[in-house]
């Protein structure tokens, strides 16, 4: 009775809930026909949807051949990643491996068979991935290998050392997310689906990847600390605490809350790069992939600000929320509507005595700005009282069925690929 109680509280949420179930998915992720692939790329599509808990279902439903050219750009970033991971490879073993790994692209018959993570299937039947990824036309491979060997650098620098400044925070972030969207940028462009200043302009695409990682991060704080990582950059934390841990016990909630908004705010100034980025999009299925990411992540940012539960467990959106994201990021009005909706309610949250209140709000107002010029904005409260009381008595009637909807959807909530 939990549930129903907590969806009767978002009467919005169970209207969107059966909207998306009864075919409002369709529009943003509709169903890819596998029939038709060879063996080998069924089988990476295969690993896709066991790898992805967040991208699977959004990049089966791009267009055309850059379909293919994403699968397996994520396969091959899975498998560099999973190296990376895997505390049993020594350091003496791992750094050549992820400074080299590109070249295995190029290699038949190299695989890795000694891997202890859960995604090791990736580098176990890696001779099928790079048989696809060869298979490719030339400009997808050189994105592809380019980006993987820039990673891997990347990943190898910071092996050894933990993020001490924000610079170097944004320079981890930068290797293992914008690189990302640096690389299905390019990838875009490559496909002429979008223009070549999409893939050219490196500066907005690292900003799309720093503002979901940087979001990752903020919100994994419990769980990284269990896994025994850090990522919160120290020259921050350490204003708080003495230990980046200090900040999960009870006599220190005021200043990690503090410390949480800093960082929140620090997220923040990469929103209008992404308004940018995406409203120079013009295919519907790259538009829908490279917004769903974002306006779930600033959904989480709201949802974690001044939140105690971060350093407690585990902060999810609703999965009404998460379906009616999903459904209404499909333009660039709407994308805006919903970015000042989620940083009006961060507004709402901030505390006068917190010590970036000032810059939380100067990041606040660029974002204003960015969301409000050109048009009217978008509405997020369209939804009919009537089609609402339907909805809540529908839900009071099948609350244990809806309960179980939507894997595709639990995977967006928890999204955090990395």
């Amino acid at each position: 009775m939990e549930l129903l109680r907590k969806w009767l509280g978002h009467p919005e949420d169970i209207y969107n809930l059966l909207r998306f179930k009864m075919g409002g998915y369709r529009a943003v992720m509709p169903r890819m026909d596998t029939d038709s692939l060879g063996c080998g790329l069924r089988t990476c599509y295969r690993y896709l949807n066991q790898t992805s808990r967040s991208f699977a279902a959004v990049i089966q439903a791009l267009d055309g051949e850059l379909r293919h050219a994403v699968c397996i750009f994520y396969l091959v970033l899975r498998a560099l990643d999973t190296v990376e991971d895997d505390m049993s490879i020594p350091l003496d073993v791992k750094v050549p491996m992820l400074h080299e790994f590109h070249s295995h692209l190029y290699q038949p018959d190299w695989k890795y068979t000694e891997s202890k993570e859960k995604d090791r299937q990736v580098l176990e039947d890696f001779p099928t991935i790079s048989m696809e990824f060869r298979k490719l036309s030339k400009v997808y491979q050189d994105v592809i290998s380019d980006i993987c060997h820039k990673m891997g650098v990347g990943m190898a620098e910071f092996l050894e050392k933990k993020v001490d400044s924000q610079h170097e925070w944004d320079k981890y972030c930068h290797y293992v997310a914008g690189l990302v969207g640096i690389g299905l940028s390019r990838l875009f462009s490559a496909s002429e689906l979008e223009d070549s200043i999409v893939g050219q302009d490196t500066e907005l695409a690292n900003s799309m990847g720093l503002f979901l990682q940087k979001t990752n991060i903020i919100r994994d704080y419990l769980e990284d600390q269990m896994e025994g990582r850090e990522f919160w950059p120290r020259e921050v934390w350490s204003r708080y605490a003495k230990k980046l841990s200090d900040l999960a016990k009870p006599e220190n909630v005021d200043v990690a809350m503090q410390c949480l908004n800093e960082l929140i705010t620090n997220a923040l100034h990469h929103v209008p790069d992404v308004l940018t980025y995406l409203s120079r999009l013009k295919n519907q299925s790259v538009f829908n992939f490279c917004a769903i990411p974002q306006v779930m992540a600033i959904a989480t940012l709201a949802a974690c600000y001044n939140n105690q539960q971060v350093f407690r467990g585990v902060v999810k959106i609703r999965k009404g929320q998460a379906v009616t994201l999903m459904m209404d990021a499909t333009n660039i009005q709407a994308v805006k509507a919903i970015m000042y909706q989620y940083v009006e309610e961060i507004y709402q949250k901030m505390p006068s005595t917190d010590p970036s209140c000032r810059r939380t709000q100067q990041a606040i107002a660029a974002v204003r700005a960015a969301s409000l010029p050109a048009g009217p904005m978008a509405s997020r409260h369209h939804y009919s009282p009537i089609y609402l009381s339907c909805a809540m008595l529908l839900a009071a009637l099948s609350w244990q069925y809806l309960s179980t909807l939507s894997k595709a959807t639990e995977e967006y909530v928890q999204a955090g690929d990395n």
